[in-house]
């Protein structure tokens, strides 16, 4: 049985891609383009530098051993160096600049190297076009851990250093063990968040409150189970009122809202399988009928079941 936070993040279909490891010489800056349905992610190996995200008033000050997470794959720029505005350049056109094959280490910037070299390991994760979660729907738009090695542990630390090693190292199998590795960055960066104070602000306190976690561990675990609020309450050692008012105070929505919405991305994914019925899929998500379940899913998605189903077929079909 996976964990919580495993179960979401593997249900989610999360891959992790790296684009490259850099050596940046000031002066320099990349503007990132906006991307649908990845989360972004940059670690400072060595040196520092600034970024830009769109929606945020001041660019974030990265020094050495910080991690960035963009969850929403906003456009950003990355930069170091005097007259930002005239050496931010689009990524296309730095790639291009410098050569880069998509292969080792993509070198670029001014002069003033190698005391102001900025070593940054770059990738994203990307998701399900049709999933939907909380945990990543109401992430800030910029997640930055300090000193993220030794805030995650020596194991994350050890993990970072093997990372920036074997990225774009040229050594068999390298790319592959890094990208490996980074799969395990986003659940460390997301568990530092969900226990930091700043999950309150953004309504995911809920995910490291003892009880209620507790409550959202059962659920998890057995989905299809004729849940209630009583029975969630149970599993969290609370009373059915405290219980409800916890929830609501911490994940700003009820008890059986968060249970419908998981349900319907169980089901989404069940869908897809051509040896699933709608009443297979309904019974496997909790409900008693196939007619129960598709007002459910209508409400909650915009389709029918078998609408879904033949939209995704085809888009599967076009790619």
């Amino acid at each position: 049985m996976l964990d919580l936070l495993s179960d979401i993040l593997t249900r989610l279909s999360m891959r992790g891609t790296l684009y490259f490891r850099t050596s940046f010489s000031k002066p320099w800056g990349v503007a990132v383009p906006q991307h649908q349905n990845v989360a972004r992610f940059h670690y400072a190996h060595r040196g520092a530098c600034l970024v830009a995200v769109a929606g945020l008033e001041e660019p974030a000050s990265v020094e050495q051993g910080d991690l960035i997470i963009i969850p929403h794959g906003a456009p950003h720029e990355l930069y170091c160096g005097h007259k930002p505005e005239e050496t931010i350049l689009p990524l296309e056109t730095v790639l291009e600049d410098s050569g880069y094959d998509g292969s080792g280490v993509l070198v670029y910037g001014g002069n003033d190297q190698p005391l102001s070299e900025t070593q940054l390991i770059c990738g994203h994760f990307s998701f399900n076009a049709q999933s939907r979660h909380i945990l990543f729907e109401r992430l800030p738009p910029l997640v930055h851990i300090k000193n993220y090695g030794e805030s995650a542990g020596k194991w994350m630390d050890a993990t970072l250093r093997v990372i920036g090693e074997e990225a774009g190292a040229h050594r068999m199998g390298g790319d592959l063990i890094a990208l490996k590795m980074s799969e395990a960055i986003l659940a460390q960066a997301i568990r530092s968040f969900l226990e930091s104070d700043l999950a309150e602000d953004w309504k995911l306190a809920g995910f490291s409150d003892k009880n209620l976690a507790q409550a959202l561990d059962a659920f998890h675990q057995n989905p299809h189970r004729a849940w209630t609020v009583e029975t969630l309450a149970s599993s969290a050692g609370m009373s059915r009122t405290s219980f409800a008012v916890a929830f609501q105070k911490k994940m700003a929505m009820t008890p059986m809202d968060y249970v419908t919405s998981w349900r319907m991305e169980l089901a989404k994914q069940a869908l897809l399988d051509p040896l699933n019925t709608v009443a297979d899929v309904a019974e496997s998500v909790g409900y008693a009928s196939d007619s129960a379940f598709a007002r459910v899913f209508k409400k909650e998605t915009g389709f029918t079941p078998a609408g879904f189903k033949r939209l995704e077929n085809a888009n599967r079909a076009t790619v």
